[in-house]
């Protein structure tokens, strides 16, 4: 059965030895060879954990990423670095600046996205952060507009997903959580995202999260993508309130997993979330997942709670075909 298939949005808690291996190298005591090694040994277990689990749609969890714009803006010609810039809490990031104009030299992820897809028979996901969050989390030194700097990110975002495309993915996510920030500029994201996605045949998806939803919907179906995933479960599935009274038109990524609490969510809860969309929404239109990356939880967290989404799922599909 194809529908309510589940998946992962893109980021695991990176394993302590990696995150060891990290710091050892960028205070030069380990080589870049190592550091890849291991990297790829993390990957190989973050595969088979999502093998074990049950999970259909998998992702190679970003071992070898930081930040998710500094790592793109770091292969990137036109940019630079800057020091540590604080995100949130005591979370922080070495923020990209556009110092000229952007373009890739060689593909950036599609040496993880077939060594990740080396790993399994399953679909592994090829990962992106979309041009118009890369432009609203760098500094700009060079572009004349925000317009015309997101729009070059777009060229250079879409060549990439080109080239997962021909390593033969089959599902391509453009992640673009700084959408959903600024309600003012949707129709900048929706211009940039037709570029990205242009002449695509793989399943192109968006990931959203943590705005003002109420502010770019139903303005955000226009974003040039199959699917648009969202985060429900932190908003106890409120917005899909909001698509009973406006059609939401394209598939759905289900977040039904709140990815800043600690606590494994409830079984239940899961599943009121699966069977409230499906109120909304037809099975096959809805791919089941947590409402963010994984990243900020410990290893043992992040799997505990896809198990119990998976066993969640697992039971509606059997009260679906009536067992």
């Amino acid at each position: 059965m194809s529908a309510l298939l589940t998946t992962s949005v893109g980021s695991f808690p990176k394993p302590d030895y990696l995150q060891k291996a990290r710091n050892d190298f960028y205070r030069g005591k380990l080589d870049k060879g190592k550091l890849h090694e291991l990297e790829q040994q993390a990957t190989r277990e973050v595969i088979q954990k999502q093998e074990e689990i049950g999970l259909d749609i998998l992702v190679d969890g970003e071992m070898y990423r930081g930040d998710m714009a500094t790592y793109f803006a770091e292969q990137l010609e036109g940019f630079k670095i800057s020091g540590l810039v604080r995100s949130y809490g005591n979370r922080y990031y070495r923020k990209p600046v556009a110092v000229g104009r952007i373009r890739r030299k060689t593909p950036i992820t599609v040496s993880w996205y077939t060594f990740a897809q080396s790993l399994t028979q399953k679909p592994i996901k090829g990962m992106l952060t979309g041009p118009y969050t890369i432009m609203d989390w760098s500094f700009d030194e060079y572009y004349p507009s925000r317009r015309a700097f997101a729009l070059d990110l777009a060229e250079v975002i879409h060549e990439e997903a080109a080239d997962l495309e021909k390593a033969g993915a089959k599902y391509i996510q453009i992640d673009e959580p700084a959408v959903s920030t600024r309600p003012e500029e949707i129709d900048l994201a929706i211009e940039a995202m037709k570029i990205v996605t242009k002449g695509l045949k793989a399943k192109t998806i968006t990931h959203i999260c943590y705005g003002d939803f109420e502010k770019i919907y139903p303005q955000m179906l226009s974003l040039a993508v199959d699917q648009i995933d969202l985060e429900l479960a932190n908003r106890d599935f409120a917005l899909l309130d909001l698509f009973k009274k406006q059609p939401f038109t394209k598939e759905i990524g289900l977040g039904v997993l709140d990815v800043h609490r600690h606590e494994t969510d409830s079984k239940e809860k899961v599943k009121k979330g699966i069977k409230k969309a499906l109120e909304i929404f037809p099975p096959e239109r809805i791919y089941v997942d947590p409402d963010c990356g994984l990243k900020t939880r410990t290893p043992e967290e992040a799997f505990a709670k896809l198990k119990v989404m998976v066993e969640a799922r697992n039971e509606i599909r059997l009260e679906l075909q009536g067992g």
